[in-house]
């Protein structure tokens, strides 16, 4: 008896990722109508993922009105779930003010979120914020510390914005052969000012 419920378990899970695996492969096919009937289904029964595809949906109004309080909504059940893609693009609501108020110390709350499960983007933009002094003092040490991080990971902004900041002596010795090497980099994940930097070092002698 325990082999036989054990063996409709697998059936059941094997069914429901490809369910979900099928909303998926609709979204990136640009068929939104398919997948939004999948994602409703199942971010009605509290699936993260499903959750935050329907908030990405509503923020970009893909096969919907675009929709930011929607898109909010559906973030925050998923970012609640500790998903880190919904964590960051619920803290980029807050960051930028779409259908609420900006609010950067929230946006860095749930970047901050993001960031400690490895997103690159969420760790790029509390690079941002420090460097900034969007919502907090300004603080170059902690906008190096965000942006290495990132950069470790191949995040392209954070490697040409590390390169800026070693270029200009912000929160580190002023060294521009490594602001050129960090420029390359950049360059190589598809910034296009790294590559005008980069060249403009190589020039320069660095």
């Amino acid at each position: 008896m325990k082999k036989i419920l054990v063996s409709l378990g697998l059936a059941l899970t094997i069914s429901f990722g490809t369910t979900l695996d099928e909303g998926v492969v609709a979204y990136k096919k640009g068929d939104y109508k398919a997948g939004l009937v999948i994602f409703e289904d199942l971010a009605s029964k509290n699936d993260a993922i499903a959750q935050y595809y329907l908030g990405k949906m509503y923020a970009n109004g893909f096969g919907v009105k675009k929709d930011y309080l929607k898109a909010k909504e559906w973030f925050e059940k998923a970012a609640t779930q500790g998903d880190a893609k919904a964590q960051y693009s619920l803290g980029n609501i807050y960051y930028d003010g779409f259908g609420v108020k900006q609010d950067y110390l929230k946006a860095k709350e749930w970047f901050e979120k993001a960031a400690a499960q490895g997103n690159v983007d969420a760790q790029t933009n509390l690079g941002i914020i420090y460097y900034n002094g969007f919502g907090v003092k300004k603080d170059y040490l902690k906008a190096k510390e965000w942006y290495e991080k990132a950069a470790a990971q191949g995040g392209a902004e954070a490697q040409y914005n590390l390169g800026v900041m070693y270029a200009n002596g912000q929160g580190v010795k002023q060294d521009k052969r490594v602001a050129k090497q960090l420029y390359g980099k950049a360059c190589d994940g598809g910034i296009q000012m790294g590559c005008d930097n980069y060249k403009l070092l190589n020039q320069q002698g660095y």
